[in-house]
Order: C-alpha cells, then sequence, then structure tokens
C-alpha cells in the first residue's frame, strides 16, 4: 500500500499544485508505484491470484490513461514516459 509521504512525494512531483490529484500524470505515476509494489509482492507469493487480477486491473487503468494523453498532448506522454521509465 502507498504511503501518506509516498502519495505526497508523486503529487508535488508530477501535479501543478499540491494538491493536484486529477490530472493523467500524476494518476499515471500512483498508478505505476503501486504497479511496482504489487509486481515485487507477487515475486515472493506467486499463487496470490485476488492481487494478480487487481495488478493486471491497474496495468489496464494506466494503460488507458497514456492512450488518452497520447491522443491529446504527445508532448506531456512523452515526458511521462520518459520521467517514469515505463515503456522503452
Amino acid at each position: 500500500m502507498i504511503t501518506k509521504e509516498r502519495k505526497a512525494e508523486l503529487i508535488e512531483q508530477f501535479g501543478k499544485t499540491g494538491s493536484d490529484t486529477g490530472t493523467p500524470e500524476v494518476q499515471i505515476a500512483i498508478f505505476s508505484n503501486r504497479i511496482s509494489e504489487l509486481t515485487e509482492h507477487l515475486k515472493t507469493h506467486p499463487k496470490d491470484h485476488s492481487t494478480r487480477r487487481g495488478l493486471l486491473k491497474l496495468v489496464g487503468k494506466r494503460r488507458r490513461l497514456l492512450n488518452y494523453l497520447m491522443a491529446t498532448d504527445i508532448s506531456r506522454y512523452r515526458s511521462i514516459i520518459a520521467e517514469l521509465g515505463i515503456r522503452k
């Protein structure tokens, strides 16, 4: 689970203001953080299928947000991809 401090850190880094949680960049960053945490969890608990399902749902949400961002503003899409190192 993501801590309050880590979430505030991500909002500060990717948001326009300190309370900006709605922009796609912030949401993608939070989802990416949770995806990496769940991936580490699944490395030690490979039979945890409910967590695997949640991980796949998060990956789908992030993908839809990235597709939206790519369609609306390609420069913002490229910058978030580069900062998070998602697609190589």
